[in-house]
């Protein structure tokens, strides 16, 4: 009977062939996606580039409704009033066009989720666009005008307060992203508890922690006023708390014992 187990080992070639088969096909429909993507990002660039100069002073008027009369931005590069707008544009794009990149990134991974997970996942998926959504306007709606007015308020006497507007257009999107992620806080809390790395009493628990931690990264994601760092700080620990109050409706109280009493 021994001699015949050689007969049975081409098996796990076969394995080995389904598995790079698999793979491949993965590969190619990763490759789709990401060409959906960008297919997408180009088609709303296109669409918003004859309003280019337009959309500019858009994200530009949180700073221009605060400069001191008879300023204005300007230019010190050569090619940066061509390039400044574009780059506008492009990034604003890209925000637009996120409702459909996460949708790729979900259709890629979805058919390997079970249904129950592609039930929970759908509106964490949904929310976590809203509330990206919500911190770039929170950001520009409420924290610019602040921070602005706060900066030019506090600039020397015979200074001119005049902003490049490439480097104002770097300062803007690092906030925007701040923010946009910043507002995910209760995304990432009950992805937390779904995974059963933790639990609502245990991140109840660390409350002072996150605390801190809110000031520590509105220190180091927003320039170093108290405004900025504060209006980045408070939503971040009011969204924790919003976090633990969503993962105790979306899951039930017997998923935290699920850890603990599930077999080995």
């Amino acid at each position: 009977m021994s001699d015949e187990l050689p007969d049975h080992e081409p098996l796990p070639d076969e394995d080995e062939v389904l598995e790079e088969t698999s793979l491949v096909s993965h590969l190619i429909e990763l490759r789709d996606r990401l060409l959906r993507l960008v297919v997408a990002v180009l088609i709303v660039f296109a669409c918003l580039l004859p309003f280019t100069e337009e959309l500019f002073t858009l994200v530009a008027q949180p700073l221009i409704n605060e400069l001191p009369e008879n300023s204005t931005m300007i230019a010190t590069q050569v090619a940066a009033p061509f390039l400044t707008p574009f780059k506008t544009v492009l990034w604003l794009a890209i925000f637009i066009a996120m409702p459909i990149v996460i949708y790729q990134i979900w259709a890629f991974v979805a058919p390997g989720l079970y249904k129950n997970e592609k039930r929970f996942a759908v509106p964490l998926v949904v929310s976590s666009i809203i509330l990206f959504y919500c911190g770039v306007a929170f950001a520009y709606g409420v924290v610019f005008p602040l921070m602005f007015a706060f900066f030019n308020s506090v600039a020397p006497e015979g200074v001119a307060v005049m902003t490049d507007i490439d480097n104002y257009l770097s300062f803007v999107l690092v906030l925007f992203f701040a923010f946009g992620m910043a507002f995910e806080v209760p995304i990432a809390t009950v992805m937390l508890v779904w995974s059963g790395l933790t639990t609502p009493a245990k991140l109840g628990e660390a409350r002072p922690y996150v605390f801190l931690g809110a000031f520590v990264a509105g220190m180091l994601l927003t320039p170093p006023d108290v405004i900025s760092q504060t209006l980045l700080a408070v939503p971040v620990y009011l969204l924790y708390e919003a976090g633990i109050i969503m993962a105790r409706i979306m899951l039930p109280p017997k998923n935290e014992d699920e850890t603990e009493t599930a077999p080995s």
